[in-house]
């Protein structure tokens, strides 16, 4: 049977995205959903390209349901399909780069999930269930962590009792890889410059943040760690905290670990400083009705943002570009501006128009021309699983 196309999944902990490629064009989708809510009243799967709309699911519909929901709409599309791949979260130390799934790769799977146990497993639900939807066709795995396999072990080490790295795989890993990677390969096409020779700084801002150092086309330091809770302020997330917080506040409120941990994770961030909302949009539109609440939030995130940009300019011996990328990155003008006036060192200007249009119809830079150069580049991670799938399978 001829087969021509290449499915990309991401499971979260309530959703499910797909985008279906043809093989001759791995930047544009023929067709991407979204099945969002699972678990919950009112779950439902919206689709754009070769089928359009909105689909409500059963109350409470999971993973399984929505994923069979999919399959029985896009039958047509799905017929001849080669690959899938998968968005992984956590690789360890041990990918270092994308893999075919087999029995072998899969078990491996199982034993790094320790180190993220709020993403891998919901990770190895997709692939599991698309083994018994899909039987037969190959299945590879993307990882976010494998970008991030060139960091020294200066870098990515703590400053822990090394015997935690040793046994239980305590280091700083970082997040955002497959999104870095594509970037790096956009910047290197708009600047005609080779990969092996871009140095840049890097900025994923979405509800997940983190930054990144790019030298000679190879991450060298992140601002993720062990978990994705390391570095920026984000849109729940706290970002770097003093870890005797988590003792303080366990003994002050007699909570439990989790109790505080989930705090971190959910109730942090933008969220948790505004009191309102984890959504920049939201936080900009109070801000400007005269939210103190939310002008605070959006104050400590740019702040935080370029301080950490800063700490990785140490890793580099020079500064190509400093690049945006993420829902916030590429589409919130205001925030790229506020961020970059906290680094005044740099004397970065943005010229206005450009950044307005968040670098369309100027080949992504926003910057003057007597400026460091910065720029806007939207990231296509499903496009990237779907290159790497393409290039794996048999």
């Amino acid at each position: 049977m001829v087969t021509t196309s290449i499915l990309v999944i991401n499971c979260g902990s309530s959703s499910i995205k797909f985008a279906l490629y043809h093989k001759s064009d791995l930047k544009q989708p023929t067709l991407s959903a979204v099945a969002e809510k699972l678990g919950e009243e009112q779950p439902d799967i919206i689709y754009q390209g070769s089928i359009n709309g909105q689909e409500m699911l059963p109350a409470h519909s999971g993973h399984r349901e929505a994923m069979q929901t999919f399959i029985d709409q896009a039958s047509e599309e799905l017929s001849q399909l080669a690959g899938i791949g998968h968005r992984v979260v956590h690789g360890g130390e041990r990918f270092h780069d994308s893999v075919l799934l087999n029995s072998e790769t899969i078990a491996a799977l199982k034993d790094i999930s320790p180190l993220a146990p709020l993403h891998n497993p919901i990770n190895l639900l997709g692939i599991e269930l698309c083994a018994e939807l899909f039987p037969g066709v190959a299945q590879t795995a993307v990882f976010d962590t494998s970008f991030h396999q060139t960091m020294d072990e200066s870098v990515y080490l703590y400053g822990v009792p090394y015997a935690w790295y040793e046994e239980d795989g305590v280091r700083r890993y970082g997040f955002h890889g497959t999104s870095y990677r594509y970037i790096t390969q956009q910047a290197a096409v708009l600047l005609n410059k080779p990969a092996k020779e871009l140095n840049l700084l890097i900025a994923h801002l979405g509800n997940g943040c983190s930054a990144c150092a790019v030298r000679n086309g190879l991450s060298v330091d992140t601002t993720m760690g062990l978990t994705p809770m390391e570095g920026l302020v984000m849109g729940t997330r706290c970002g770097d905290i003093d870890p005797g917080l988590i003792a303080h506040m366990m003994r002050s409120h007699d909570g439990s670990v989790e109790d505080i941990m989930k705090q971190l994770n959910r109730n942090s961030g933008l969220k948790g400083l505004s009191g309102k909302s984890n959504d920049m949009r939201t936080l900009l539109l109070a801000a400007k009705a005269g939210d103190q609440h939310a002008e605070r939030a959006i104050r400590v995130f740019c702040f935080r943002t370029a301080r950490q940009l800063a700490a990785l300019s140490v890793s580099l011996p020079g500064i190509d570009a400093v690049v945006f990328t993420g829902g916030i990155g590429e589409h919130a003008g205001e925030i790229r501006e506020k961020i970059l006036a906290n680094w005044p060192a740099m004397n970065f200007r943005l010229e206005d128009y450009p950044n307005r249009k968040n670098g369309k119809n100027t080949q992504g830079r926003i910057s003057e021309v007597q400026s460091p150069l910065v720029m806007v580049i939207p990231t296509d991670e499903e496009s990237m699983i779907a290159t790497d799938t393409l290039a794996l399978i048999p």
